[in-house]
């Protein structure tokens, strides 16, 4: 991937953070639901590495299967993203990077890893779950996926179990009818324990690869402490409202280095 290319993804990734986030920033400048300093904190991921998973914990896949964690990790190293498959937010272009990243990472499922996608939301069906991994496999075709993808929902009891042992917080806002989360993926051993995490979204090929080899072999590491949320805390409001305003300002900046990168790249090529 060339650099324009790169610049350009990041700029549609910014405006499309833009366009998820305006409905929300508008509820907070409208005096929506405030958010405390302390609350927001406490919806950052607690790493654990070394915790096992409850791996008896059953999960239902997109065909309708209910088995327990453990069978879907298949003695492999697995990569554990929590959401919801209709947030309205940020979870689809979590996946999407990851999906990117993986695609230009060289590892193949399922012999290198297993991906495990899991539902928040225990309203979350598998026919929901089933729409979400067709609408990602027709972006990014993966051969293999039918054994190493696996896009689960559960009960609460069950979703909460696994959250806890690997340290995501969330809850359900209903002034904004959203659950609120961090943003960020965890890194399973084979043995089902956790070994990382890549906080944040933008994951890159070579993080994502080194975090698989790592799980494989059982080794641990430490994600610097991200905190990616859809709000921050604005103290002249005294509530949390999104970071728009920075967006836009990054938006800016990506669009002039596209165009003068379509610039120069056009004033070469008269002179070639």
């Amino acid at each position: 991937m060339t650099v324009l290319q790169t610049t350009f993804r990041d700029l549609v990734r910014i405006v499309a953070m833009v366009i998820l986030f305006w409905p929300l920033y508008l509820h907070a400048q409208s005096g929506g639901n405030p958010l405390r300093p302390d609350s927001m904190q406490d919806l950052a991921f607690t790493q654990r590495q070394g915790v096992s998973l409850p791996l008896d914990a059953r999960f239902t896949d997109s065909e309708g299967r209910t088995l327990p964690l453990n069978t879907f990790i298949a003695g492999r190293p697995a990569i554990l993203s929590i959401g919801y498959y209709r947030c309205p937010n940020l979870c689809d272009l979590e996946r999407e990077d990851l999906l990117h990243a993986l695609s230009l990472s060289g590892l193949k499922t399922p012999g290198d890893y297993t991906l495990l996608v899991v539902s928040v939301d225990p309203a979350e069906t598998p026919a929901i779950a089933r729409e979400a991994r067709a609408d990602d496999l027709a972006r990014f075709p993966e051969t293999g996926s039918e054994q190493g993808w696996h896009f689960l929902v559960g009960s609460q009891e069950e979703t909460g179990r696994l959250s806890r042992a690997v340290g995501f917080h969330s809850r359900y806002d209903n002034g904004l009818k959203q659950y609120l989360h961090p943003m960020g993926l965890i890194f399973v051993t084979p043995a089902g324990t956790v070994s990382g995490y890549v906080l944040g979204v933008g994951y890159r090929a070579g993080d994502i690869r080194q975090a698989v080899s790592l799980a494989a072999k059982g080794q641990r590491s430490a994600a610097s402490p991200i905190l990616l949320l859809c709000f921050h805390y604005d103290a002249t409001t005294g509530r949390y409202t999104l970071a728009i305003e920075k967006l836009l300002r990054l938006a800016g900046v990506l669009t002039v280095l596209t165009l003068g990168s379509l610039l120069a790249m056009a004033h070469w090529r008269r002179l070639s």
